[in-house]
């Protein structure tokens, strides 16, 4: 393997880090070292989807029915099961297709992004067009984009458990590319993360020369992601399968001793193995789910695991942010409170403590350029002090910076270390609380005074008083000195107080009262005071009812001795403030265990644990870092938590809709295998021969449970309870509807059927003909049958959906030219209907759908 200096493909002297590449070098750059990804997106080539529909057991034994067919000189029927081969392998072909398409387009919403200085200024462009050379920007939860030459770190760590197996995060530096290991600790590497601090780099290698992409094998073994449904949907094909074959070849065997020709029972009992057998079942869901996927994304929910659409829809808990996803994440600064003389106006006449609670709301922030601030309430500060007169370039000038202290969410402090003249100033802002601890004394003008335990505790109160009214409150601080060293947060001055305001969304309460009437429970948790936390959660609906008030995450880690009184506290507790990543996960555990299913949002890197934890991790596109989108199963792209509540609807509607494409199938083919078998066992001529079989196959089965699969679903899905976590596809109640549903088509099929052999008049072609129109009629009515039973009669989804209708239309065209079309009636071997048979196919037709919809609204009322 080439070591890492023979990979690197940019040289340090080149770059320009200042302004990074020029916009004229990309295309060259790109045309020589290619896209910056490991592999080609992995789509299925055209003629390997082709390929595959030819290769499940029930084409083979077509292929062997038309091969027989020929042998014994029945032409016609030998090149119809061609043309039934050719239409269902166009039909598997196109869904395949489709959505392996569609997943494909998915996968590229969820690109990683990068931060690269070009041309001077600094843009947010898609990882894998990153170049040798282009200088990358880095902070904790950023994912790698490239193998990185460091060029500047503040006290930067990363995770490189994925090369090495290594837990333990390692320290890195510009200093790290001299020492004797060869360039390690002056390196990052593609795929690893960014667990604290800061940095710029260029990028050495790209692509398949990171040293990522020189392990080969993790890109030759990935897989492509199956949901825990596809998988059980294939079992339950394969076990389907084996059932249908004993059952045909005892069939075949019984119609032979009964003295049944021999070619008809076996093509009959290979008709009837290719009707029994839902083969499609797999690609139909795949492409549900990739259709209820597309509109999860177009409603901001991007789903980056398939397992999470089916857990969606058991999930009993949202254990909810506050800060963006309540909120609106536009922060404003309303009040700036100081020790030289409280001010509510943020525009009012500066005093010299007031000025210096500014300077740090222009200096203390996360990264190292101002203009480009993810982060709403880093935004709002420097718009405070920008808008009272402070210029941010200017007092970086006066103020140059040496280093940051990351947002220690322990400590929920952060700091940052500037030089100024001879001497150095530390500009701290953090939770109020955390920082007047910290404090030993105040400002007062251009000095300082001690700063006493009552004075600390009057500040605290006047936090209280405004975080009860909403608004989330900081606190400033500041050290000077001549050599300043960690521990940093130590004989601070207190500076002031910052009230910001962020107002709840205006679809929160509305998506808090659906999520409550679905019977999920929404939990707040958030870093924020207890009152600021619980005047949202009034505000929102989440508090009402609740007879517990807000827990502060330091008292409630769960034990395992906790008493019943304390188990029931944490249960049903709706609000946790101040919350750290190891709360959230502790609560999550705390949950699960006591039968929960737990959908979590986050958007740090420390709460990357917790999101993998939860049932379903949900990480916030916006504010949210590379680590926690990484370890999502969901990412939101509004940051909003009426989007969750939208992903749990939609959840709940993909999985109802492959239950009823399901259910539809397989009692429209147990009804087919009823009805032949029936004729075998009564000694009568079959009712069904075995291309009316297969077309009956092709055209009702298909089409309507497609049409099926694309549902918006019933209105009322949000009003039922969630669904058990390992409650399988299909219940004891769902088979016997199936069981139901195929008895009721029977019925109809052979009371039609014996009315037409008793015709003195007609031939037996005549009742079969009567036979097949009755039941393919009857199986494209039992379409509606597949409504829930909470929903209404008339205004249900599957009334409502298009593709039903659609899909309707087009059998009943096709069913019309079996009948009309005299070559197709030929090989079907119809007869023309008169006015009476018509009658008894349109009247028995409907009645499984009569009956069917009776059977429902006695179990609605009931």
């Amino acid at each position: 393997m080439p070591n890492q200096e023979q990979r690197d493909q940019s040289p340090p002297g080149q770059v320009n880090l200042a302004n990074g590449l020029s916009s004229a070098e990309i295309p060259a750059l790109q045309a020589t070292f290619g896209p910056n990804r490991l592999e080609e997106s992995k789509t299925k080539p055209l003629w390997l989807i082709l390929a595959d529909q030819f290769k499940s057991l029930l084409t083979l034994l077509l292929v062997a029915a038309s091969a027989l067919s020929f042998a014994f000189g029945d032409f016609a029927e030998g090149l119809a099961i061609v043309v039934v081969i050719i239409i269902n392998s166009t039909i598997g072909f196109w869904a395949e297709h489709k959505a392996d398409r569609s997943m494909a387009a998915l996968r590229q919403l969820g690109r990683t992004t990068a931060r690269v200085r070009r041309d001077g200024q600094v843009h947010i462009i898609p990882a894998e067009t990153l170049v040798p050379g282009d200088v990358v920007l880095l902070e904790a939860g950023d994912i790698v984009p490239a193998d990185i030459s460091l060029a500047e770190s503040t006290r930067l760590q990363s995770d490189e458990s994925l090369l090495t197996g290594e837990s333990v995060p390692v320290d890195k530096s510009v200093s790290g590319s001299e020492t004797g290991e060869p360039a390690k600790a002056g390196k990052l590497f593609k795929g690893t993360s960014i667990t604290r601090g800061t940095a710029t780099g260029w990028v050495a290698a790209i692509g398949r020369q990171t040293e990522l992409g020189q392990i080969a094998d993790l890109a030759e073994q990935a897989q492509g992601s199956v949901s825990p449904l596809e998988r059980r949907l294939g079992k339950l094909t394969e076990q389907l399968l084996w059932i249908v074959l004993i059952l045909m070849v005892l069939l075949i065997v019984f119609g032979i001793l009964a003295g049944r020709d021999s070619l008809m029972m076996i093509k009959t009992g290979v008709a009837l193995a290719v009707a029994a057998i839902p083969e499609g079942l797999p690609i139909v869901a795949t492409l549900a789910l990739a259709r209820g996927m597309w509109r999860l994304a177009e409603r901001n929910a991007l789903i980056e695991r398939l397992s999470a659409v089916e857990t969606l829809g058991s999930v009993t808990t949202i254990i909810s942010d506050k800060t963006g996803t309540l909120t609106e994440n536009r922060m404003t600064v309303v009040a700036i409170e100081t020790p030289d003389g409280p001010q509510g106006d943020t525009k009012a006449a500066a005093t010299p403590g007031r000025e210096r609670a500014l300077r740090v709301c222009a200096l203390c922030f996360s990264g190292d350029d101002a203009s480009h601030l993810a982060d709403p309430m880093e935004r709002a500060l420097i718009d405070a002090a920008t808008g009272a007169g402070f210029g941010v370039e200017a007092l970086e000038a006066d103020y140059p910076r040496i280093e940051e202290e990351a947002f220690d969410p322990d400590l929920r402090m952060m700091a940052t270390r500037h030089k100024h003249g001879e001497r150095e100033l530390l500009l701290v802002k953090g939770a109020p609380e955390a920082v007047l601890a910290a404090c030993t004394q105040k400002a007062a003008g251009t000095s300082n005074s001690p700063l006493d335990q009552g004075e600390r505790e009057i500040w605290l109160s006047r936090a209280e008083d405004m975080a009860s009214k909403g608004h989330r409150m900081l606190a400033l601080a500041e050290k000077t000195g001549d050599a300043l060293h960690q521990p940093c947060y130590e004989e601070l001055t207190f500076l002031g107080l910052v009230c910001l305001e962020d107002p709840p969304r205006a679809d929160a309460a509305a998506a808090v009262r659906d999520a409550q009437s679905a019977g999920i429970r929404v939990v707040m948790a958030t870093g924020d005071n207890a009152r600021t936390a619980t005047n949202i959660a009034e505000a929102v609906g989440i508090h009402q009812g609740s007879a517990f008030p807000a827990l502060e995450g330091d008292t409630i880690a769960p034990r395992e001795d906790a008493t019943t009184e304390e188990r029931d506290r944490l249960l049903n507790t709706a609000i946790f403030a101040r919350m750290t990543p190891r709360h959230k996960l502790e609560l999550i555990d705390f949950l699960q265990k006591n039968g929960a299913v737990v959908a979590m949002t986050g958007d740090g890197v420390n709460d990357a644990p917790a999101l993998k934890k939860a049932d379903v991790g949900i990480a916030m596109g916006q504010r949210g870092t590379e680590v926690a989108k990484e370890a999502a199963a969901m990412i939101l792209r509004d940051d909003a938590f009426a989007s969750i509540v939208m992903a749990v609807q939609q959840g709940r509607v993909i999985f109802s809709n492959i239950r009823k494409f399901v259910i539809y199938l397989l009692s429209c083919n147990l009804s087919e295998v009823l009805v032949v078998t029936l004729s075998i066992l009564m000694g009568l001529p079959l009712a069904l021969l075995p291309l009316q079989i297969l077309f009956l196959n092709l055209v009702t089965d298909v089409f309507p449970a497609l049409a099926l699969g694309f549902g918006k679903g019933d209105s009322e899905i949000l009003h039922r309870p969630p669904r058990p976590k390992n409650e399988g596809l299909l219940q004891p109640r769902h088979w016997q509807a199936i069981v139901g549903y195929a008895l009721l088509m029977t019925a109809s099929v052979y009371t039609a059927y014996l009315w037409a052999l008793a015709q003195p008049d007609k031939a037996p072609q005549y009742a079969g003909t009567v036979a097949f129109m009755t039941l393919a009629t009857g199986q494209l009515w039992h379409v509606f049958n597949m409504r829930s039973r909470k929903a209404a009669l008339f205004r249900n989804q599957v009334m409502a959906n298009i593709y039903v209708w659609l899909a309707i239309v087009l059998c009943l065209g096709l069913l019309a030219s079996a009948s009309l079309v005299p070559t197709l009636r030929s090989v079907l071997s119809l007869s023309p209907l008169d006015l009476s048979g018509l009658q008894v196919v349109l009247g028995l037709g409907l009645a499984p759908l009569i009956v069917g919809q009776i059977a429902k609204q006695l179990a609605r009322q009931r």
